[in-house]
């Protein structure tokens, strides 16, 4: 006969919002594992919850409005909030706390990457379940990895993040300010995390940090150990360490916010013989060298064109994205240009760009040459034309060819089509393939596995395939 839970044994519920980028996910998922583990019972709703925790992002104006408005909507419909996240961090006016001054009544507020602090918080506005069975071990709900903890993606992909925190002080962000210098995991640990991931059945694995190329940096590259055998803390070996682990499973690792140090070249060669996928997502920001300096960029753009020409030569299916500033402060129309002629030149596949604005706390406010803000919104909107042109020219090249494709989504098995992914697609940020119905009756597609695809066409930013 199952208990009826009375009042006094109610499982306590937390609602759960998660704003910003994946470090931020990651983030979410590693307090939502030790709420899970501890027993408390979690939402992504407030209806119902015995208090609800806003993850933050603080990196741009429209982030912080984002965020503050959510706090308040919590505050509205539940009334007992903890917040945490980048936002959490960030002083307000007289240097007070921002998040504090702008909603006093919230119960607890933590910086990023603080799963204990936000624990004593909830541990203090909402004792724990007690039990002993559950005390030890994670539930096992959906979403959840053994020691990889629960994942709030789609359960064919997963964020790995291998560091916290940037030693650069480039003048437009305020990041390190918030997250601090950094700080890489153990390798052993990323390494323990990967494999429950890919045994769990994550079939892409998108590495992440604030500057993934810098990994060991901090300790000097040290050996680290994993099943009993030494490993240096380094990318490359780290990359390699992945891309075995992934093959007996099948599956993608993808390298995102990989800075252009001549330490990346040597990751190109597994891209090549198909350790890990030939996409690379390097922040450029800008291509003139003065504007570069001005940013306080750590790699000069003198070499990029030849770096990335080198990149090609050494895997010509490689897949670049970036994103760009314009109009920074000081950007003279030649230096604007260089940059339009730089994406001309480099073709780079996937390019996002943002107008300048300026972001409190960022040494880029005190730079002489602010443009007015219709410049730099028309300089934007310029940049994005040639990108899109590029961008259009490189997928129309693939029309006629057959690809991989990691099936998103894919109702009545894919009869009437679905929406996958190729290698050239990251998840959120880029296109994806649009799957027409397959041409033979019998195939079918299913969520988290892979079809061979024939691309048909091209639309906007997508591709067209027939599954064969």
């Amino acid at each position: 006969m199952s208990e009826v839970l009375s009042p006094e044994n109610k499982i306590p519920k937390v609602g759960f919002v998660s704003l910003g980028c994946p470090k931020a996910l990651t983030d979410s998922e590693l307090i939502l594992t030790q709420l899970s583990a501890e027993g408390y019972q979690t939402s992504k709703t407030f209806e119902g919850a015995d208090l609800v925790i806003v993850n933050t992002c603080g990196f741009i104006d429209d982030a912080v409005r984002e965020s503050l408005d959510t706090i308040g909507e919590a505050l509205a419909e539940n009334g007992k909030v903890i917040v945490t996240g980048c936002l959490g961090a960030k002083a307000g006016e007289g240097g007070g706390n921002l998040v504090r001054q702008m909603h006093p009544s919230v119960l607890a507020v933590t910086g990023p990457h603080a799963t204990q602090e936000v624990m004593d918080a909830v541990h203090a506005n909402l004792p724990k379940p007690h039990d002993p069975f559950v005390d030890l071990v994670p539930n096992p709900q959906a979403g959840s990895f053994g020691v990889a903890g629960i994942k709030l993606t789609p359960r064919h992909y997963a964020y790995l993040k291998i560091s916290e925190g940037c030693n650069h002080r480039c003048t437009f962000c305020i990041i390190p300010s918030m997250r601090g210098d950094l700080v890489s995991r153990p390798i052993g640990d990323v390494l323990k995390e990967a494999r429950a991931l890919f045994e769990g059945g994550v079939k892409e694995l998108l590495v992440i940090s604030q500057d993934t190329s810098a990994y060991g940096v901090d300790v000097k590259y040290r050996t680290g150990f994993f099943d009993g055998k030494p490993i240096r803390t380094r990318m490359l070996e780290l990359v390699q360490a992945l891309g075995d682990m992934a093959e007996p499973h099948g599956a993608w690792v993808r390298l995102h916010y990989v800075y252009p140090y001549p330490s990346v070249d040597e990751v190109i060669p597994l891209m090549a013989t198909g350790k890990v996928l030939p996409y690379l997502d390097v922040p450029f920001q800008h291509s003139h060298p003065d504007v570069l300096k001005r940013m306080k960029r750590p790699a000069s753009g003198e070499k990029n064109l030849e770096r990335i020409q080198r990149w090609r030569e050494a895997s010509p299916e490689i897949v670049i994205r970036s994103t760009f500033i314009a109009g920074f402060p000081g950007e003279t129309e030649q230096e604007f240009d260089h940059l339009l002629q730089f994406m001309r030149e480099a073709r780079i596949d996937r390019a996002g760009c943002f107008a300048y604005s300026p972001v409190e706390g960022a040494a880029a406010n005190d730079i002489p040459g602010m443009l007015p803000r219709e410049v730099r919104e028309e300089r934007r909107a310029r940049f994005m034309a040639v990108a899109e042109e590029v961008s259009a020219a490189k997928l129309r090249e693939r029309v006629g060819a057959n690809m991989q494709v990691l099936v998103d989504s894919a109702p009545a098995l894919g009869r009437k089509g679905g929406v996958g992914r190729s290698y050239a697609d990251a998840p959120e940020i880029d296109g994806t393939v649009q799957l027409l119905p397959p041409e033979k009756l019998s195939k079918q597609l299913r969520v988290g596995e892979f079809t061979r695809a024939r691309i048909v066409a091209t639309e906007g930013h997508d591709l067209v395939a027939v599954p064969v």
